[in-house]
């Protein structure tokens, strides 16, 4: 039996996500505004097995901020592109490169972009 996404409740799913094994100092990169701390965020979200009910509560809840369910949230609405203060650097450094995470489909229409 596979489960789907929206069987866990709210408890059962958090206790599931790549982030609740994560010490409490080291969170804090889901609500940072520094561009490699995100990526490395969005990385765990990349393989979490309840991304998407963790994005789908962030969306119903309007996330102020952070990374939730791979998305970067900003007065909630996700962001698409994270870019360093100041003039934009002509060649893209790697750390300024985030991981691009699909939305789930079903989540597609839920989605408010900044």
């Amino acid at each position: 039996m596979t489960l789907t996404t929206f069987e866990y409740p709210l408890e059962e799913w958090q206790a599931l996500a790549s982030c609740s094994g994560i010490p409490g100092t080291v969170k804090n990169m889901f609500f940072s505004e520094e561009i490699h701390e995100i990526s490395q965020a969005k990385s765990v979200c990349a393989s979490c097995p309840v991304i998407s009910p963790c994005l789908k509560g962030a969306i119903e809840r309007e996330e102020p901020c952070g990374v939730w369910g791979g998305q970067l949230f900003m007065n909630g609405k996700v962001l698409m592109i994270k870019r360093r203060r100041g003039r934009p650097s002509k060649i893209p450094r790697p750390e300024e490169q985030m991981p691009q995470i699909p939305v789930p489909e079903d989540l597609q229409d839920l989605l408010k972009t900044a």
